[in-house]
Formats: C-alpha cells, structure tokens, sequence
C-alpha cells in the first residue's frame, strides 16, 4: 500500500504540469479566436475600404501588440497558479494540493500522509472526472468570434469596387504644342513626346479605374487623375500642367528621367493645357459628372386617399426609385393627426424602407404597407406620409407629402357645403353605428364570454336599438309602446328635446319661447308623442273646462298641424325601411344571436346616411349681376373713357453685347480680307478667347474647336507667322454663336399688288 501511494505522490508534479500544459493551450485558443476574426474585420477595412485603410491598419497593430501581450502574460502562469486553481475548483483537494510541488523528504508527518491523501484523490479525479480538470468556457469567445466572422462577411459583401486596378498599358495620347522654329546650328528643342491619363473614380461610384481614350475626357465628380508625360529629353524645367488658374509642377517618376507625373482631384468641369519648354499646348476639357440626387416616384396611392367605411383600414405604398450609382437606405415618414379643432395631437412614426436596398442597387421598387389601426388612428384621423431615400454618396430626396384619411361616419361633408348647402349633422345619426361598435366588440369577445352574460349583454345592445328605433318611428306616427295600460295622473313637463330631434334636418328646427301658462301645450312622458294639444275653449264653462282637463291624458288627436310632418314620399319610405331593418337587428339581439343581427345593423346605417344626404337643402350660389347698359345715351358718342385695353409693362433685362467679342469679331474679318495684322490685333483676340473659354467650360463639345482656332491665330499673329487659313472661319464662327440673337425687325411683305396697296391707302383716310 505505501508503495502505490509513494508512485501516485512521485507522478503528481508531472501531472499537474500536464494540466497545466492543456489549461494554457485551452485559455489561448479562447484568446484567439475573437482576435482573429477582430484582425480578419480590420483585413478587410484595410483590403476593401480605401477611406478606412490607415484606421484599421492602426487597429491592426495595436490588436497584435495586445494579442502578444496576453499571450505572453498566459504562458507565465506557472504550476502554483494550476494549484490555486485546483483547489478553488475541487472541495476534495482540502486546499493542500500545493504539497504536490514539494518534497516529501521535506514534510513532518502529517503533512506526509495529507499529501499522500491529495495525490491519491488528485488520481481519482482524473479518472473520473469527463472532460479536462480545468475547463476553459468556449461559448462566449465562440459567440463573439461569429459575430465578428459576420461582420467581417458583410464588410466584404458590401465593398465598393477595386478603384485601384489601374489598367497598365494606357493609350498614349497626342497633345498639340506649337511649334517653334529651331535654328540650323542648334539641336531640337526639347517636347513632350506622349501623354498618358489615368482616372480614379471616387469609392462611392463603385467603378473601376480607367485610362483616358482622349485628351478631353469625362470623369466622375471628385475623381483622381493622373497625367504621365514622357518627354524627348530633360529640361531646364519640368512640365507644368496648368488646370484652370493652378500651375502644378509636375514630379519626375522614380528610375525614369524623362518621364514626369502629377495626380490631383478634379471636383468640378476645367479646362487644362501643358506647357513645356516655355509652348503651351491647346486647351483641352474636363468634364465632370456630378453625383445625382435620387429619384424617387410614388407610383401608390394617390396623393390623396380616402379609406372609406367597411374597407380594410390599410393602404398600399409603393415607390420607385432609382440613382445612378446606388441607393444605401430609405424610409417612410409618416406624421399622424388624431383629433379635431384645437385638441388635434400629432406623432411622427417612422419606417425603414433599406430592405430592399441590400447590395446598393441602381434601381428598386420600395413597398410598405399603411396599417392605419397600428399607426393609432381611428375614425377621422388623418396620416400625412412622404418617401426619403439616400444614395451611397449621402444625398437625399424625399418625395411630396400624400394624405390618407379614415372616413368618418360620423360627419359626411363635401366641397359644396362651404358654399352653397346647408350641413345637417343630428346627433341621432350616430347612434346606429355605436351599436355597430357595441354588437362588434360583443362579437369579438363572445369566445370568452358565458352563455349567460352573451344574452344579456346583447340583450342591452338590443333595448338600445329598440330606443333608437321609437325616436325614428315619432317621424312617421307610429304608436308609442311605454303607454299602453298607462293611468291617468297629472301631466308633467317634458324635457326638453335636443336641437335637431323635432326634424330630420337639424337646421330647421327653430325653439320657441314657451308661455307662461304652458301645462295645456306639455306631453305626458309617457305618451311617446310630440303631438301639441288643443287649447281649452274661452267659451267653455268652469264645468266644461273641468271635464276636458280629465279628459285630456286620455285623448290623443292627429288632426294638429304642430305634429305633422313634411317629409318627402322617398324620404318616408327610406325611412319605413330602416324601421325594418331595426327590427329584424332587435330580434336577433334580444334572442341572443348579435352575429345575425350585424348585417342588419350595417343596411339601417347605410339607408341612413342616404336619408341624411337627401335631406340637404342647398341654396343657390349668388354672384354679382351687373347693372343695364344705358345705351340710348352711350351708343355712338365717341366716349372710350374706361374702355381702354390694358397695358402691361415689364422691365426685361438687356443681354450682354459681348464688346470683346465683336471686336474680335471685326479683326477677324479684317484678316480674312488680307489686311495686315495690327498693334492690338492679338490682344484682341486674347480678350475674346476668355469668353470664349468660359463658355467651353458649360459645353466643351460646342466651344473647345473654336477656342483652340482662336488661340492658334493669336499665337500665330504675334510669332509673325502665316495665318492658319483653315482656323479663321471656326474662330469667327464659336465667337457669333456667343452673341444673343438679335431682335427681329419688320420687313415689308413681298408680292403686295396694286389694288391691294390702294386698299391699304383707303383704310388710312
């Protein structure tokens, strides 16, 4: 026995080192893997992202300095730390298998038999513990290495196009120098021999780099050019390249002397020349395109779109929208008007739109659905929405704000009420739709509602429609049903009815004042009519009177024309048919099947409304009629006062006449007839050309020709040269395009015959 115990005492240092070995290797695997994929994030920055490459390349170093770092503090732990972490990490070990590490030579005897103990429970853990006996957590290294490995993909998916490919064998192109005369004792003067041109669009064009086809040549906005000359042999000084107002020196290439470069961004259109050896070359023109904004086109709804009563409460949206180098994001804003009056309340809701935008498209169709409920609207509220969408070089566009209205049963207006109708708007009308509400919102709760309570919450629905239909049937005479088996008592004042009750049209009811002795004009409350009674007889005796006042709760006359109606015969019978149709909802309601009643309810609210539109009184539309002319007195007078035509003056603006131009314009001409070039002849010139220059500048296609055959004519009258016979008639031709037409002046008709001229001369007298 004690020798399996001295064996298992004697292995411990080596197996606490292997632990210590696996526990390191597991604790640096958790370590790099995040940091890996946190190296492969910043890799693709610095591969794909031109903008971000400095950034990241500085992130890439400071996360290995980090990593070595980290490393380098694990890999010093050392056997005692495995120890420590032993012991926190197992009960069994009673916090001793520190004595593992030491002698046993050294030891009393009880720490002996303790570190024989340890080394023996050391060993059975080891066998039956699964797994290592120190674990390192993988999940959450694992976790952050995935996001991070999705990051990186996404980075990747979405990089702008390679901009730095710039294809190598660039066209050589000719640039046209004036040449000077050499000497016959001196060698030829030096000259560019070949230029080449290399454009660098932007990152956000995702385009390619490319070499110039042309001297003049097209080229994003903001783009990188670069102008490779390669000269005969060196000069006393280097190439300029004069873009617009800018002088660039440019710099010689590393390892070829004759060969110089300069690269500059170009953000708007210019015109350029090389000068050389003290010659400057012809102008040549730059033209930049400039990003444009995106377009965007509703293609639905309308610009105003009314949800109407019983369709779904959604509306459709859907956008076209197109850029010409890609769209990144869009939205919908839409802004909710809830309420009326002074209490309207406004929320901004805003929904993205970007999902179909993934991979930066020219072209998409961007949709969205207008779910009015969950905007928080309801009956007569209102939603003004508009599209907003950007562009990968964040300019935006936002389309016109369109309206969508939820139609309010409750009010029915129109474009003629403000002027020619009368509104008419009894608070009666809408009482059917709130027992739609109510039989509704019964329908939707009558899964979790007892038999029990179903019947008499639609039985209460059902007294409702019962009350709203005895205030219809007043209209057409029908009996009352709260008095039957009613017994004579005193009558009592009646309260007094709602503006708009007495009559279908609210308007034209009109109150009154009531007398002092009124008890002969009151209803009972009970009877259900409105009818007036007929007043007591002044001739009657006290007797008579005394026998028609006990009468009188018994007595009901239909021949006072206080309770006759004047209702149209369409309008009565629309109205028989709500009765009907109120019926038919009451008797399903009250036996408890408010399902059936529902389309019942729906037809007396419709007819309803129709009741309610023809019962509009319209008046017509007055406007200004004016007074008879008097012509006895004015006819064949010769009076014109007021009959005058009117005049209308505008002061346009004089356009500009050019001086410079047409004074080039006359040397020009001069020198096309053979006359000797004068003193200011090539100043002349000179001043023309920048005009000419700025308008080459808009359009370089119209202008550029003549620009260069004007500059060839001055250069050639100031050298002394022969004029270039084939450049005057370009120059002079750009320089009359620049004049404003002139104003036309009257001609005579050709072809007038005799008689017609004696006409003329006649009409004249």
């Amino acid at each position: 026995m004690n020798t399996v115990a001295t064996s298992s005492v004697s292995e411990a240092p080596a197996l606490l080192r292997n632990l210590r070995q696996g526990w390191l290797l597991r604790r640096a695997l958790a370590l790099l893997l995040p940091a890996v994929m946190s190296l492969l994030v910043l890799g693709v920055l610095v591969a794909y992202w031109p903008g971000l490459r400095w950034p990241a390349g500085a992130g890439i170093l400071l996360l290995f300095g980090w990593l070595v770092w980290q490393l380098f503090r694990l890999f010093q732990t050392d056997l005692p730390a495995v120890t420590r972490h032993l012991d926190r990490r197992f009960l069994e070990l009673e916090d001793s298998a520190g004595l593992l590490l030491q002698p046993s030579s050294e030891l009393n005897l009880l720490a002996g038999f303790q570190q024989q103990r340890v080394a023996d429970r050391l060993q059975a853990l080891r066998t039956t513990t699964e797994g290592p006996l120190l674990p390192v957590g993988f999940r959450r290294p694992a976790l952050l290495a995935a996001a991070l490995g999705l990051v990186a993909a996404g980075l990747w998916w979405y990089r702008p196009a390679a901009t730095s490919a710039i294809p190598v064998a660039a066209p050589a192109l000719q640039l046209h120098f004036d040449e000077a005369p050499a000497a016959p004792a001196q060698p030829a003067p030096a000259r560019v021999v070949s230029t080449q041109i290399k454009i660098t669009p932007p990152a956000y064009t995702r385009r390619a780099a490319y070499a110039a086809a042309q001297p003049s040549f097209q080229c994003p906005q903001d783009s990188r050019v670069r102008w490779e000359v390669r000269v005969s042999r060196a000069a006393d000084a280097p190439p300029v390249l004069e873009l617009g107002t800018r002088r660039v020196p440019m710099q010689a290439a590393t390892g070829r002397p004759t060969v110089f470069f300069a690269e500059l961004p170009v953000p708007a259109s210019v015109l350029y020349r090389i000068r050389f050896a003290g010659r400057p070359s012809d102008d040549y023109a730059i033209e930049v395109q400039p990003d444009q904004a995106p377009v965007l086109r509703v293609v639905r709804p309308k610009a105003y779109t009314l949800v109407e009563f019983g369709r779904p409460p959604q509306v459709a949206v859907e956008v076209a929208a197109r850029d010409d180098y890609g769209l990144t994001r869009a939205r919908l804003v839409a802004t909710v008007a809830q309420g009326q009056g002074e209490a309207v309340k406004f929320k901004e809701v805003v929904s993205d739109l970007s999902a179909a935008l993934k991979g930066q498209p020219t072209q998409a169709t961007l949709r969205h659905q207008l779910r009015l409920p969950n905007l928080g609207l309801t009956y007569g509220d209102e939603v003004y929405f508009y599209v907003q969408a950007w562009d990968n070089h964040q300019h935006m566009t936002r389309t016109d704000t369109y309206l969508v209205q939820w139609e309010d049963t409750t009010v029915q207006e129109s474009t003629l009420d403000v002027s020619m109708g009368v509104k008419s708007a009894p608070a009666y009308f809408r009482s059917q739709r709130q027992i739609i509400i109510d039989t509704e919102k019964l329908l939707a709760e009558q899964p979790r509602l007892s038999a029990a309570t179903l019947l008499e919450r639609s039985n209460a629905i059902g007294f409702d429609q019962k009350i709203l239909r005895m205030r219809y049937g007043k209209f057409l005479g029908e009996e009352a049903e709260g008095n039957i088996g009613a017994t004579a008592h005193a009558p009592t004042a009646e309260p007094e009815e709602e503006l708009g009750l007495g009559s279908v049209v609210a308007e034209d009811h009109t109150p009154q004042e009531k007398p002092a002795a009124a008890t002969t004009e009151e209803h009972h409350d009970q009877d259900g009519h409105d009818h007036g009674h007929a007043p007591a007889n002044p001739n009657a005796t006290a007797s008579e009177a005394r026998t028609a006042e006990l009468m009188e709760p018994y007595m009901h006359r239909h021949d006072d024309s206080e309770t006759a109606d004047f209702l149209e015969p369409a309008v009565k019978a629309k109205l028989q048919a709500v009765l009907s149709q109120m019926w038919d909802a009451e008797l399903r309601l009250r036996t408890g099947r408010p399902k059936e009643a529902l389309p019942y309810e729906y037809r007396a609210l419709r007819l309803l409304k129709q009741v309610q539109q023809q019962t509009r009184a319209y008046v017509k539309k007055a406007g200004f009629t004016p007074p008879p002319m008097p012509e006895a007195t004015t006819r064949l007078t010769g009076d014109l006062a007021g009959a005058e035509a009117p005049r209308r003056q505008q002061q346009a603006a004089i356009p500009p006449s050019y001086p410079t131009v047409r004074a080039a314009l006359r040397v020009l001409g001069q020198l096309r007839l053979g006359q000797p070039a004068g003193a200011g002849t090539a100043a002349a010139l000179d001043q023309a050309g920048s005009e000419l220059a700025r308008a080459a500048l808009q359009q370089p296609g119209r202008y550029l020709v003549a620009l260069r055959a004007l500059r060839e004519t001055s250069a050639a009258v100031r050298a002394g040269r022969p004029l270039p016979t084939a450049a005057l008639p370009l120059a002079e031709r750009g320089l009359t395009d620049l004049l404003p037409l002139a104003a036309p002046t009257p001609q005579r008709t050709a072809g007038t015959t005799r008689l017609a001229r004696r006409y003329f001369q006649e009409l004249g007298q």
